[in-house]
């Protein structure tokens, strides 16, 4: 793996024929990283672009296809990790891009479609890649009524909070409030708790992802609750819907030896 560019000045290599584009997020490496790439490649414009490479960590990764979710051209997006953790992200490195984009392994998601409705009146609807929770905005834990494609399934959820993960998500929030790995072709959603406090050993559910799950806050006024769509917040909730997105995929780009099933399964074995 190259690191730094070669002893002289080698030919920059054009991508636009290929519609490669360059984006990075404002991170010191992220930016270091977008440097060293742009006097190798020649890149297509962002509005020109069938295919965007990303450079940063999930958090970018999630920021460059909600984008696409908000109104945008959904394209591919190979990202390579400058970031932290960078579990939806290849590898960093200098050598080769064209072809690691060429080969690379296609992974599509469905998102989640969050719709809240607050205790002033107030309605947002919002997309999800990861997960959509409901966090307690108090010292006071949550009340939560858990309902399921219409029929009440647990009256009451004394917690800090709970959440619905796609399979992409699973090994995200989810898998650290000890939700299960769902492999990425499942057609399910985890249903998690958060710190359970009644019933206590309620350890979630595995649902069909065809699912309507509703959520109605309890004592909503003097318990406030929080939802958030990966990293879109809505304070003071008093109902939230969830469903999964049929109609809308994004597409990943991965090498083939690190494309995201196989990780995500391979997390299932992690100690």
């Amino acid at each position: 793996m190259s690191a730094e560019l070669p002893q002289g000045q080698p030919v920059r290599q054009d991508l636009t024929q290929a519609g490669i584009a360059l984006v990075a997020s404002r991170g010191e490496a992220a930016q270091a990283a977008a440097a060293m790439l742009r006097r190798r490649y020649t890149f297509a414009p962002e509005n020109d672009a069938r295919i965007l490479v990303a450079l940063g960590g999930d958090g970018f990764m999630l920021h460059t296809l909600h984008q696409m979710l908000d109104g945008g051209e959904a394209r591919p997006v190979f990202g390579m990790n400058r970031g932290t953790v960078g579990f939806l992200m290849n590898e960093w490195q200098l050598d080769c891009l064209a072809e690691r984009v060429e080969n690379a392994k296609a992974v599509r998601i469905a998102p989640l479609t969050m719709r809240a409705r607050t205790v002033h009146g107030d309605e947002w609807t919002h997309a999800a890649i990861n997960e959509v929770s409901l966090l307690r905005e108090t010292r006071q834990a949550a009340k939560i009524e858990v309902v399921v494609n219409g029929r009440v399934v647990l009256p009451e959820l004394v917690a800090d909070g709970v959440l619905v993960a796609t399979p992409a998500g699973s090994t995200a929030y989810n898998f650290s409030a000890r939700g299960p790995i769902l492999p990425l072709s499942a057609p399910l959603l985890a249903l998690t708790p958060i710190a359970p406090f009644r019933p206590r050993r309620w350890a979630g559910a595995l649902l069909p992802d065809e699912t309507r799950i509703s959520f109605r806050v309890m004592e909503p006024t003097d318990r406030l609750v929080s939802a958030v769509a990966d990293q879109f917040e809505v304070r003071d909730v008093e109902e939230v819907e969830i469903e999964l997105d049929h109609e809308r995929s994004l597409t990943l780009l991965f090498d083939p030896d690190q494309a995201l099933d196989e990780r995500i399964a391979a997390e299932q074995f992690a100690t």
